[in-house]
């Protein structure tokens, strides 16, 4: 592939999304390029404050449940207070809690502050999602998500570079890097960022109207989506599991520490030079099929864990599942605002966000427990066997309504009250028929006719008593016995849109 058709790719990859797109896609790159926090938040537990590794992964556990909270919390905000407001303050809250954590040192202080942060952050997340939706057209909507994805792994990865570089300054100095970077993403979302919910229907009154009243609960009475966020929560275990069960594999491979660090770092890597890639050639592709396969490398990668014993090997599991990874992420959160009503987009992202931050609560208790029981040879096992079902349940579901596009709008006329009128379709039809005989300009010469045919259509019993519309009955409106026209101005030439699209 030559430089030239690479540089065509990236431009059709990034092109024709809406600049509110792009100044969140910047907040998101400049948020996680400061999270330092839940990156070296056990190292500073253990060797800074002293605590046991025990106390360590109770406080991360902690923030994983603030996120169980958090997430449908984030997602009905959205939808009542707005994107904007609800992303300012999460983002504040969020800077509030990783600069207490550099003066907090007791062990109720912390572990308190860490739960207020896990709500905080993963609050957030629902509006970023719904604003994805709200503004990016639903051909385009995995393509963002995926820029979006992008972004998130590109500052996770300088994090880890940066906070890595920067220990010399110590945990508490990064911690208020964070604060002030995540002030800086609210900035930017506050000042550049426009407000996108959509709004639902109101009675006269001003009251919502009953059947758009939408609560969690009722999010989760929705089945196809019950079963989008219960396929997701299987996939989000399975996910999850490498981060705590392989550092275990990989000493018991008898393996330095050193050789995790590498054989993790690939996931990173993979994303950040690959996910254009992937979205590229994923793009007008099954959602369902997407699913299903991203499934099935998650349950191959994790699975064949068990058979490597080298760093190469290791990698190479994790290239695998990575790969499952850049694929899901994206098409799950595409798929979620596709089955979600417009006004209710935050609190469907919300109920989905959830079953990520329940996977992050449950993964390390589950398999810690697998690990010191039957062994890490059973995780690997029962991972594979996981995403196997995932993907049956995702191709056997999910496909019909996935994968088919939305219904048409029906075709109405309406009566001066308001109400349908009867042989509305009959109405449009012919009035239709009556404009595109007549000649450019002159469509005035048979309104008459139009009228006829309209107030025909519209009256009590008329589906009978509607005259045809046949050719004879319009003969005396025929190019021949129209007037002369003036002569057509020339037609404008083209001319290109602000997306590129040339139009005429």
């Amino acid at each position: 592939m030559s430089i030239d058709s690479l540089r065509r790719s990236a431009r059709a990859t990034v092109s024709g999304l809406p600049g509110g797109f792009w100044w969140l896609w910047l907040s998101t790159l400049v948020n996680r390029t400061g999270a330092f926090v839940l990156t070296f938040l056990s190292l500073y537990l253990t060797q800074e404050l002293g605590h046991s590794a025990w106390y360590a992964g109770l406080v991360l556990a902690l923030h994983g449940l603030g996120g169980v909270a958090g997430s449908p919390l984030g997602g009905t905000l959205a939808d009542k207070w707005g994107r904007r407001p609800t992303m300012v303050t999460m983002h504040l809250v969020t800077a509030s809690c990783a600069a207490a954590l550099a003066l907090v040192t007791s062990a109720w202080g912390v572990a308190a502050v860490v739960l207020v942060m896990g709500v905080s952050m993963q609050a957030v997340r629902p509006s970023i999602q719904a604003t994805i939706a709200d503004m990016v057209p639903e051909h385009d909507r995995r393509r963002a998500f995926a820029l979006n994805y992008w972004a998130l792994n590109l500052g996770f990865a300088v994090a880890a570079l940066g906070g890595g570089a920067a220990l010399f300054l110590g945990y508490r100095t990064l911690f208020l890097v964070e604060a002030v970077a995540t002030v800086l993403c609210a900035l930017i979302v506050f000042l550049r960022l426009p407000e996108s919910r959509p709004e639902a229907r109101r009675d006269p009154a001003g009251e919502v109207v009953e059947k758009d009243r939408v609560s969690v609960l009722d999010v989760l009475r929705d089945a196809p989506f019950r079963t989008l966020v219960l396929l997701n929560l299987l996939v989000c275990l399975v996910f999850t599991a490498p981060w705590v069960g392989l550092p275990l594999t990989v000493a018991e491979a008898g393996l330095e520490p050193s050789a995790y660090g590498l054989v993790i770092a690939t996931n990173g890597v993979v994303i950040v030079a690959f996910q254009l890639l992937v979205n590229k050639v994923t793009e007008k592709r099954s959602p369902a099929m997407l699913l299903t396969v991203s499934s099935l490398l998650f349950a191959v990668g994790t699975g064949t864990t068990v058979l490597a014993g080298t760093p190469l090997l290791f990698a190479a599991t994790v290239v695998v599942w990575t790969i499952g990874e850049m694929v899901h992420v994206p098409t799950n959160a595409a798929a979620t605002a596709k089955l979600a009503p417009e006004h209710a987009r935050g609190r469907y992202q919300g109920v989905m966000g959830m079953s990520w931050a329940l996977s992050g609560f449950l993964a390390p208790i589950l398999a810690g427990w697998v690990v010191d029981g039957p062994g890490t040879d059973t995780l690997w096992v029962a991972c594979g066997i996981i995403g196997c079902v995932a993907a049956v349940g995702y191709a056997t579901r999910l496909r019909k309504v996935l994968d088919d596009g939305p219904a048409p709008a029906p075709l109405e006329v309406r009566t001066e009250n308001g109400s349908d009128g009867p042989g509305s379709a009959t109405a449009a039809t012919a009035a239709t028929a009556v404009t595109t005989v007549t000649a450019a300009g002159k469509a005035e010469s048979v309104a008459t006719t139009v009228d006829t045919v309209e107030s025909a259509a519209l009256a009590p019993g008329t589906a009978e008593s509607l005259p045809p519309v046949t050719a004879e009955s319009l003969a005396p409106v025929t190019t021949e016995s129209l007037p002369s026209a003036a002569p057509a101005a020339p037609a404008a030439p083209p001319r290109k849109s602000e997306s590129g699209a040339v139009s005429a």
